[in-house]
């Protein structure tokens, strides 16, 4: 009897043992687990439940000029004078970094629709089609990205300490020409899958809203918001 005990206890501990061996290959050699090929691979739950804000307008501020010229006496006529534009580049990537969290450095930010997985698979987070721009003063800067996405990508966790950040949290952006771009951050909430207000402008400020799903169960939005300060 107690040579049979000893046999099933040493193949329990060897079951543990190799189960253990298997999470740990896992978190450290994804590729060998995973195929990283395969769009349908994203961690737990989360697959095919990343609730992103789909747009049907936009919600860029009317206003997109970053800075007016204070209007004074004996200045050039308006239809006369050479109007100068809007700061805008080219290239609308940016580039994100959080010190609050730890996988967020100077990653590199496209800009998609809710719906292309494909950029929330191979960026850490994806500036939503629609929203503004940080040069765009009273704009709403919606960048969303996975709580844990996918192992061996570059989405793999890079969200999932977002609850982490508190009020006065610095984050930084910086757009394609270098120009950077400093937010506080002063709001913190849980929303609904249906609440799209979140994506518009807040009256009175330059924000930037970070947004990821909320942890068990993925069915609903985690929102942090920060104004523009530099």
């Amino acid at each position: 009897m107690l040579r049979a005990g000893n046999i099933v206890l040493n193949i329990l501990s060897l079951a543990l043992i190799g189960v253990g061996m298997i999470l740990i290959g896992t978190f450290f050699f994804p590729s060998a687990f995973l195929d990283s090929g395969s769009e349908n691979q994203a961690s737990g739950a989360e697959r095919g439940e990343f609730n992103v804000p789909v747009l049907t307008e936009s919600t860029m501020p009317e206003e997109s000029v970053e800075e007016k010229e204070p209007e004074s006496a004996g200045k050039v006529p308006e239809e006369s004078a050479e109007k100068k534009p809007a700061y805008s580049p080219k290239d609308k990537t940016l580039s994100l970094t959080v010190p609050g969290m730890s996988r967020i450095r100077g990653d590199e930010i496209p800009t998609g629709e809710g719906t292309e997985e494909r950029l929330f698979r191979n960026y850490a987070a994806v500036h939503l089609e629609g929203t503004g721009y940080p040069w765009q003063k009273g704009s709403n800067v919606y960048i969303a990205g996975h709580r844990l996405g996918y192992p061996g990508t570059e989405s793999f966790l890079t969200f999932a300490d977002l609850n982490r950040l508190e009020n006065g949290d610095r984050i930084r952006v910086r757009d394609a020409n270098g120009r950077r771009y400093v937010y506080k951050v002063f709001k913190e909430f849980v929303v609904g899958p249906t609440e799209v207000y979140v994506t518009a402008p807040v009256e009175g400020k330059s924000v930037l809203t970070l947004q990821t799903c909320t942890l068990p169960d993925y069915s609903e939005r985690l929102i942090v918001q920060a104004e523009r300060v530099a």
